[in-house]
């Protein structure tokens, strides 16, 4: 006779997906389909079998910027330029895949394309465009996106950051904080305050300006100690009499809505992305209950452990019907300025709910790097923070919702 804890393994049915709970299949197009499962194997490929190496490490498999570059990752929902033109879902979904590895990969992604390339699709020259735009999607140059001050997070219209004109240049002086992609930039996208001498430096005076790597008076220090997306390039932008010629100034761009029009695309890639975190924590946490043997029986077979799961896959599916809904209004041109927000926090909110849920499923095995649950838990705790921290999210939402501001 076989043991009993053989036996109850053997007695298992096999478990339902996320997908099939969700249903979302049928919400999705072939095209859609394929995007998603083509991303899904080159991340498990090329990504997961290094993902603990990066994370332990602090490093960065820049090597991989080619192979995201041939899916047409960069600028992905972009067109023109050479950029793939994908609709909001298939990028999404994209997102989604990346951030399965790790938040770091999708990080890289999301800035190249969502700010960086974003900001001069949306409000660049002609020139701009067509000499950078196509590089960028070959993943030749490699953007980031420099918004937040070491005294100007939250609130970005306080920046300090200057840009005075000078003939026919701007001289920028300041320095900009926690820049995901900075160190390995070949150019940034700086947002600063357009000194003009009058002394009247508010929100609307901010300007964007592209800063080239190589220009005098432009370094970027490698921030290091993160316990939180340690596989992500995250640096400084120090600008000290930084002369950029008149030609790098974004025209498009006036006031905050300038960075903020990048942001808002970003954070519902983010909604889509922390999804993608939860799910491998939660396919782990399964994984892991379904044979991990105590009193006789797998612990998955236990109420309290099914009760987690349960929490888990029920928020992962509301999360990800959601992200669809939102991304298939901004492709019919409806959405609303606040849907990214209540879909960024909701969702980054409930990723790191189950990441800090399987982690107790695996229990002390949970803290181990072999298995995904703890490294992004702590990843999530930036997601939760970068691009509008909860607390923002929830004043935006509070202010549309009661037309009364609280900031």
């Amino acid at each position: 006779m076989l043991p009993a804890n053989i036996l109850a393994i053997i007695d298992m049915q096999e478990p339902l997906t996320l997908a099939e709970l969700a249903g979302t299949d049928v919400l999705l197009s072939e095209d859609e389909r394929l995007i998603q499962d083509t991303v899904r194997r080159f991340v498990r490929e090329k990504y997961l079998p290094r993902a603990a190496e990066f994370f332990e490490k602090e490093t960065f498999p820049l090597d991989l910027a080619s192979g995201l570059a041939e899916l047409g990752l960069f600028g992905g929902f972009l067109h023109g330029y050479g950029c793939a033109g994908m609709n909001t879902v298939s990028y999404g979904l994209a997102l989604e895949e990346l951030e399965y590895g790790d938040s770091a990969l999708r990080s890289f992604v999301s800035v190249q394309s969502s700010l960086a390339m974003n900001a001069i699709h949306r409000y660049g020259t002609d020139e701009q465009k067509t000499t950078l735009l196509p590089q960028m999607h070959d993943g030749d140059v490699i953007g980031c996106f420099g918004l937040t001050e070491p005294d100007s997070g939250s609130d970005p219209g306080s920046m300090k950051t200057r840009a005075k004109k000078d003939g026919a240049s701007y001289v920028l002086n300041g320095s900009k904080t926690w820049i995901t992609n900075a160190p390995i930039a070949a150019l940034a996208i700086v947002w600063a305050k357009l000194d003009d001498g009058t002394g009247e430096l508010g929100p609307e005076t901010i300007r964007g300006f592209i800063v080239e790597r190589g220009r005098p008076g432009f370094e970027t220090p490698t921030i290091h100690g993160k316990m939180s997306l340690r596989a992500s390039p995250t640096g400084e932008i120090v600008l000290s009499d930084c002369r950029i010629p008149e030609h790098n100034v974004l025209p498009g761009a006036k006031g905050m809505l300038g960075p903020l029009g990048c942001l808002n695309h970003a954070r519902l890639g983010i909604a889509f992305g922390a999804l993608g975190a939860a799910r491998a924590c939660y396919e782990s946490a399964v994984g892991y209950a379904r044979t991990r043997i105590q009193f006789g029986v797998p612990i998955a077979k236990k109420q309290l452990v099914q009760e987690k799961l349960v929490r888990i896959a029920s928020s992962i599916v509301q999360g990800k019907l959601m992200a669809i809904h939102f991304a298939r209004l901004k492709d019919q041109d409806r959405l609303l300025p606040q849907h990214p927000s209540l879909a960024k926090k909701v969702n980054a909110a409930a990723a790191l709910e189950a990441a800090r849920t399987a982690r107790s499923i695996l229990g002390a095995n949970g803290i181990l790097l072999a298995y995904p649950a703890i490294r992004h838990m702590l990843n999530l705790e930036s997601v939760s923070t970068y691009e509008g921290t909860d607390d923002v999210h929830t004043l935006i939402l509070g202010r549309a919702l009661t037309g009364l501001d609280a900031f």
